[in-house]
């Protein structure tokens, strides 16, 4: 899990495993291992410049891979607060939507 991780990121940075592992000050064979899952205990210190050098911190490195989906999902969520943005939606107006939609769902659990 963590060396997919490591790996993903690394390759959406663009770096090569030489140069993460020269960035991070650790061996490339042992960076590697860690990638391939044949090190799956690394220890945090290595795992804190690993995530230093990807810029990212160290819950997206040991996260289960939900994080794409999390990030898919935040980008889904900008792009609708944008819509409303757009369609001149104040901030202020957003709760009383929220109500509305709270009364819709009450609705619908009454139906079902």
């Amino acid at each position: 899990m963590i060396g997919k991780n490591i790996y993903d990121i690394r390759k959406r940075r663009g770096l090569t495993l030489t140069e993460l592992a020269e960035r991070a000050g650790i061996a490339k064979s042992y960076l590697s291992n860690i990638e391939r899952n044949l090190n799956q205990n690394p220890s945090i210190n290595v795992i804190e410049k690993i995530a230093s050098v990807l810029e990212v911190d160290l819950k997206e490195l040991l996260g289960s891979g939900d994080h794409k989906k999390e990030t898919q999902m935040d980008s889904e969520w900008v792009e609708f607060v944008k819509e409303l943005r757009d369609s001149g939606v104040e901030k202020d107006q957003i709760q009383e939507y929220k109500m509305l939609l709270d009364f819709i769902k009450w609705q619908n659990t009454k139906q079902g």
